[in-house]
Formats: structure tokens, sequence, C-alpha cells
């Protein structure tokens, strides 16, 4: 009998109908390379038949333009997103706010927190003098702007609308447990298997169909970063971010005053290309093609510019770096493989060394043509002038000079050429 009940278990496992859900992790800032992330993950749920979409999300606010971005694909989305403030201690402040609220399902662990969703100008600097009419009316704009988002996604996910307002216009803040009191969350879960279960058999609107959602029979796929998406993170840190751009300023700066000092000028276009990616002027793979443009321009100057190696090296890095962000893989369904861009890169690296070796070695040769040619050749003086001598060299006479007194008949030799005449110095020196 108890066989039989455990052959009947597992058959019922078996025809269960068990809900693939694809996990993320998003713990720092949102940034451009978060929203690729979270790109690259609703396409591979697409790939491996995801039911829904998991974000756990940990975040104290990030980019604007990135943050929307996000949002128009969890709203584009084919399937239920599902965000969830965790672990214990997490927060969803400011731009985690409204990706929650965009989100067809939110939740929260205990001891997290959402809110200050008032967007803020990094490049305004917040002081009292900087209160006059002009700065004002801006960031007036900026909120009501703002709120007049997050008061349509509040909206459209039927959650309330005058917190939502309240956040943004009064950067208020709320804890787990008072969010799901307001109407702000749909629940409050210890773990992600608690939240599966509570969400079960809950009714979402999915691109204007409405889904009831099947996850207490779950199987979580976790989608990890690939190694690009995790160094355009790293590139996307404010404290990152901001290095590059004072890298990228201190670098010109540093080249127009010295200019042909080559190595600051170069660190100084890459920072600021990547600091471009980092603040989303540029789109990463924008950013590599001017990598790759400026390494191919750098390597070729090489060639014809004295940069003792630093132009090719500096092309090398800005052509592996642009080669490295140009395709997106997950987009194109492949992408250069990294072995092949590091043995491109060495390749260009070695015969870039050994265009400088020729170089230097082409520099050190001793000269074999010109007027520069003469000096060290012996000269024979056929006269004595008022202002020096006449001096037959290379088969041509010369008008020649010299500290010594060298008699007609006699034999110098040519220490310089100055103006067409010969500077001589006797042989026996």
């Amino acid at each position: 009998m108890k066989c039989l009940m455990i052959l009947l278990s597992f058959i019922t496992y078996i025809f269960a109908e068990v809900s693939t859900i694809t996990h993320i992790r998003i713990d720092g800032p949102v940034s451009p390379a978060t929203s690729h992330y979270l790109k690259n993950a609703l396409n591979e749920s697409s790939t491996n038949g995801s039911y829904a979409i998991l974000i756990e999300l940990d975040t104290p606010g990030g980019v604007s333009s990135a943050m929307r971005d996000m949002i128009k694909d969890i709203l584009n989305s084919p399937i239920p997103v599902i965000t969830y403030v965790s672990p214990k201690g997490a927060r969803a402040a400011s731009a985690g706010t409204y990706l929650l609220y965009a989100s067809h399902i939110a939740a929260m662990a205990p001891g997290t927190n959402l809110g200050a969703a008032t967007p803020v100008n990094i490049m305004q600097p917040q002081t009292k003098e900087s209160n006059n009419t002009a700065i004002s009316s801006l960031e007036k704009k900026i909120v009501n702007d703002s709120a007049a988002y997050i008061k349509s996604l509040a909206q459209l996910r039927d959650r309330n609308v005058s917190w939502a307002l309240k956040a943004v216009e009064e950067a208020k803040s709320l804890s787990s447990t008072d969010a799901l009191k307001l109407n702000v969350i749909d629940t409050v879960s210890q773990n992600i298997t608690e939240l599966m279960k509570q969400i079960d058999g809950k009714s979402v609107k999915v691109k204007e169909k409405d889904i009831v959602l099947k996850t207490k029979e779950h199987r979580i796929v976790y989608f990890e970063a690939g190694l690009k998406t995790k160094i355009l993170m790293i590139v996307s840190d404010p404290n990152i971010a901001y290095l590059l751009i004072m890298a990228a300023i201190y670098g010109i700066f540093f080249e127009l005053m010295n200019p042909g000092a080559i190595f600051p000028g170069i660190i100084g276009v890459i920072s600021g290309i990547l600091a471009l990616y980092a603040f989303n002027v540029l789109p990463f793979n924008y950013a590599g093609l001017i990598l790759l443009i400026f390494g191919i321009l750098l390597m070729s100057a090489e060639v014809f510019v004295a940069g003792f190696g630093i132009l090719g090296i500096g092309g090398v890095v800005a052509f592996g770096f642009g080669s490295f962000f140009l395709f997106d893989e997950k987009l194109l369904g492949s992408g250069v493989s990294l072995p092949l861009i590091i043995a491109i890169c060495i390749t260009s690296l070695l015969f870039f060394l050994l265009v400088i070796r020729y170089l230097l070695k082409a520099r050190k040769a001793k000269i074999v043509s010109g007027k520069d040619e003469m000096v060290g050749m012996e000269a024979r003086i056929i006269k004595i002038t008022k202002d020096g001598y006449l001096a037959r060299c290379h088969g041509e006479i010369w008008n020649a000079v010299s500290d010594s007194k060298i008699k007609k008949g006699e034999t110098a030799v040519v220490d310089r050429i100055s103006d067409l005449v010969l500077k001589l110095k006797p042989k026996k020196e």
C-alpha cells in the first residue's frame, strides 16, 4: 500500500503543471547595463519557455532613462513580471519604486522599504544658492513629469495613486508592512517559495489579456548576467562613471596643455566614451563602434607619427574594448567570441611592436642620401679665401670655415653643414 501511494505521488508530480520562472537579481544602481540585463533575461525567457520572470531587487535608484527603458520592457512583456524586494534589509528606493509599480506583481520581504522617488539632477549641485527661478522651474517640470509617470503606472496596475504621488513630490518612504496595508504592493513574503504560493491563483493583465497565475508548482531558472553585462555594470557604477568622466576631462586637458604627450589624450578619449555609455548618452554598441574606429585610427597613426609605441598600444586597447562591446550576442543570436578578440588584439599588438622596432631601427641607421650624408666625409682645401676656404667634397666645391687653421692642399673632415657652408675640422683631431 505504501509503495502504491509513493507511485501515485510520483505520477501526480510528473503530470502536474510545473511553471518555469526565469529569475534575475538586480543588486545595485539602475543603469544602462541593468536595462540590458533585463532585456536579455526577457529574450532568454522566451527561449526556455518561461511562464513568468522574477526580478529580485535591491537598489538605491539610478539613471532615469535606463529605468524608463526597463519599464517599457516590463509593460510590453509577453509574460508576467514579478518584482520582489529581497533579501531582508533591501530597498527599492527612487527608480526601484517605479519598477515595483510597473510590475504585474509587486512583492517585498519583511524588513525592506521603498519610496523616496523624487528625481534628482546629478549635474546640478543641491545648494541654497541655486534656488533661482530658472532652476526651480526646470526642477518643477521634472517632478511633474515623474509624478504623472508613476501615477499612470499606479492606475494601470490598480495600486495606491495618492501615495505614489507623495513618493515623488514629497520623497515619502514606506516599510513593507505599511506598503501592503496601503495597497502599494501585492504581498509580503519571507522567501521566493512562499511568494510563489501566495500569488498562485491571482489574476493579472498581460498585454490586455487577463491571466490567472499558476505558480504553486514552479521551477526557478536563474539567468546570470554575461561577462559583457557584468563589465558594463561595473562601468555604469556611479563611482566608476565619476572616475571615468574625471579621467576624460583631465586626460584631454593635459593633452591640450602638452600637445604630443599622447598617453593622457588616449586615456581621456577612451574614458570619455565609456563615461558617455555609463551616463546613458551612448548605447553600448555605439560606444563599441566608436572605440573600434578610434583604435584603428590610433594604430594607423603609429606608423606615421613618432608615438614610441603609445599610439599602437592605446589603439589595441581601444580596439579590444570596441570589439567586446560592439555586438549584442543575445539579440543577434551570437557574438564575437572573447578568445577571438584576445587573439586579434595580441596579433595587432605584435604587429605594431614589429613595425615600431623597424621604425626605430630605421631612425638609428646611418643617413645615406642628402647633405647630411656628407657629415664625417673628407674635404680637400683647394683655396684659402678672405671668409674661409673653398673645399672639394663629394665631387663638388663648397664654401667652408673652420675654427682651426688648415693649409691649402690639406684634407679636413666635415663636422656639420649650415646654410650650404661646410664646418670643417682638421683630419688629425
